[in-house]
This record gives structure tokens, C-alpha cells and sequence, in this order.
């Protein structure tokens, strides 16, 4: 991300730290309100009312067939809100088996009918990424419903942004905290280690798999106010691409994607002028979607990606360019 100029940033809450990010960057948002896309009057429709005959829905039909993700079992991280859902509901689309986990158990029955509604199975669980023994349940629980485990999406994350030092001219006003630090890294780095670490003996079992990291292009790029954030990122690509060293020879492919400025409830809830700064800085001249980064996920997932490994995919817009 780039960062927002001063003049046009939103004032930091007290304490230094600000509600909500400068940038979009979080794949979901764990302990946030649910969204205006999680309720019951907006669950996905289908894409037309064709019936099953028609070339149309022939051509659908191949295609999924040549993703190879028809019955695939997929674990979605922080899959309540944002783009969790919008990847869940993409993933059903395909006829996936779509195992949705999130904090927060406020959007399972919208969340279920709507991965259900667009053509997928759908299992839906409380868990907390951060904690190990409940990660490891949950992994466990899938496998017992489905027998497997085929595809991981680590997209669970949070942000608390504040000044590692904010100076008044006379000394340090407020600093980045140690409880802002491990809060974020407990979640958007610890998480992604721990979730993977359980999944990963079921996929070698399987005979394989996909796991795939939300990164940020703030790994890339730093972002202001946010050290905890921009770390927890960098270091999310630094294990995909250790990982798919260790992971290639079980015929798991591991890779990462870098969202830029998406479109989720929480930017849109920013100022104007903010949002209008960000959009500046984007060479295509607008934000993302989450649908954006949700074909991005589904395509590394299919086989038609089947040999991308250790790559880390920027959805920015072309943010990383420069403008």
C-alpha cells in the first residue's frame, strides 16, 4: 500500500492507535461488527436461472470441470466477513466443500445457506487461529466430514495500527504498544503457522494440496502505523516460500497473495477524501474487490495453476508499480 498523506489521514484514535486501517489490507476482520455483505437479505443469488441444459450452463459446467475444483475440500480462514466470504461463496461456485472458520459465529446461517445457495457443501466453525488446540480440532473435524483436506486459505486478520514513537517535539507522546504488537502477530502470523501446521499432515495423507496466505502488498511497500501489520505480512511471505521448499516433494503447492486497496465495509467506512487518495495511488484508477482477490485464490487453487509455487501474487491494481 501507499501510505496517505498527512493532511488527508484520519486523526489516530487515543492511545496512538487508529481505527482502522490506512490502507486496506486485512483479509478479514476478526472481532468486527458484521458486515452489511453477511446479511440474510443479501445472501449470493445464482449467477442466472438457465436451466441445466442450456449451452450456457453447459459451458459453466466445463469450465469447473477444468478448474478441478468440483468436491475439492477447502478450509477458509476468517471466512465470515469480507474477503473470506466473497472466497468461500467463490469456492462453492466451483461445487467445493467449503469449510468456513471465523471468530465470530454472528454470519454461520447466512454464510452456510449462501455457500449452499451457490452450489457448494458448507461447514461452518468458531475458532480462534490463534489458538493452537482449537486450530487442531477443527482440522480434525473436516477431515472427519469429508475424509480430507485439500485446499488452505489463511486469510484471517486484524489490524491495530499505531506510531512504533509518536513525537510532540518534546518527547514520545504514545508508542506502539507490546498488547498491539502480539495482538496482531498472534492472529495474522501465529495464526497462519498454526493453522498450517495442523492441516498439512491431511493433505500429505490425501497425496496433497494448496495452501494459500494473505500477505499484503504493505510487506512490500512498509505502510505508516503499522509495524505490527506490515510484519506480520512480510513474514507470512517469508514461511509460504520456506514452506513450498519443504512442502513441493508431497506434491503441495504453497503460495501467497498480496491484496492491495479492496473495497471491503471497513474502507468504505472511511473518510471521502481518504478513500479518494487511495484510488489516486492506483494505477487502474480503483479499488479492489473482494472478488478480485477471490479469483485470484480459486485460480491458484485449480489446476490450471498447476505449477505456480512459492510465488507471491500482488491483487493491487498495480500499487507495488508506483504511480
Amino acid at each position: 500500500m501507499v501510505s496517505i498523506p498527512s493532511e488527508i489521514a484520519p486523526e489516530p484514535a487515543p492511545g496512538n492507535e487508529k481505527p482502522m486501517s490506512q490502507f486496506e489490507t486485512e483479509p478479514t476482520a476478526e472481532n468486527e461488527p458484521l458486515p452489511v455483505e453477511a446479511q440474510t437479505d443479501l445472501i449470493a443469488k445464482p449467477a442466472s436461472n438457465e436451466t441445466s441444459d442450456t449451452p450456457a450452463a453447459h459451458e459453466r459446467q466445463q469450465a469447473r470441470d477444468r478448474s478441478g475444483l468440483r468436491g475439492k475440500v477447502v478450509v477458509i480462514t476468517g471466512g465470515g466477513a469480507g474477503i473470506g466470504r466473497a472466497t468461500a461463496l467463490r469456492f462453492a461456485e466451483e461445487g467445493s466443500r467449503v469449510a468456513a472458520w471465523d471468530v465470530s459465529d454472528k454470519a454461520a446461517s447466512q454464510l452456510v445457506s449462501a455457500i449452499q445457495w451457490a452450489g457448494g457443501e458448507a461447514d461452518y466453525r468458531t475458532v480462534n487461529v490463534s489458538n493452537g488446540a482449537e486450530v487442531e480440532a477443527a482440522a480434525q473435524a473436516v477431515v472427519e466430514r469429508w475424509r480430507r483436506i485439500d485446499v488452505l486459505i489463511n486469510n484471517a486478520g486484524i489490524v491495530r495500527d499505531a506510531q512504533l514513537v509518536k513525537w510532540n517535539g518534546a518527547g514520545p507522546e504514545s508508542v506502539m504498544s507490546e498488547e498491539l504488537w502480539d495482538s496482531v502477530i498472534d492472529v495474522n502470523l501465529k495464526g497462519v503457522f498454526l493453522t498450517t501446521r495442523a492441516v498439512v499432515p491431511h493433505m500429505i495423507k490425501g497425496g496433497g494440496g494448496v495452501v494459500l496466505s494473505a500477505a499484503s502488498v504493505v510487506a512490500i511497500l512498509g505502510n505508516f502505523g503499522q509495524t505490527n501489520y506490515v510484519a506480520s505480512k512480510a513474514g507470512i511471505i517469508g514461511m509460504t516460500r520456506t514452506w513450498a521448499r519443504e512442502l513441493g516433494k508431497y506434491k503441495i503447492r504453497v503460495n501467497a497473495v498480496a491484496p492491495g486497496f479492496i473495497a471491503t465495509d471497513m474502507v468504505r467506512a472511511m473518510p471521502e477524501k481518504v478513500l479518494q487518495a487511495m484510488v489516486a495511488r492506483t494505477p487502474l484508477g480503483r479499488a479492489g474487490t473482494p472478488e478480485d482477490v477471490a479469483n485470484t485464490y480459486a485460480w491458484l487453487a485449480s489446476d490450471q495453476a498447476s505449477f505456480i509455487h512459492g510465488a507471491v501474487i500482488s491483487v493491487d491494481g498495480g500499487v507495488v508499480l508506483g504511480t
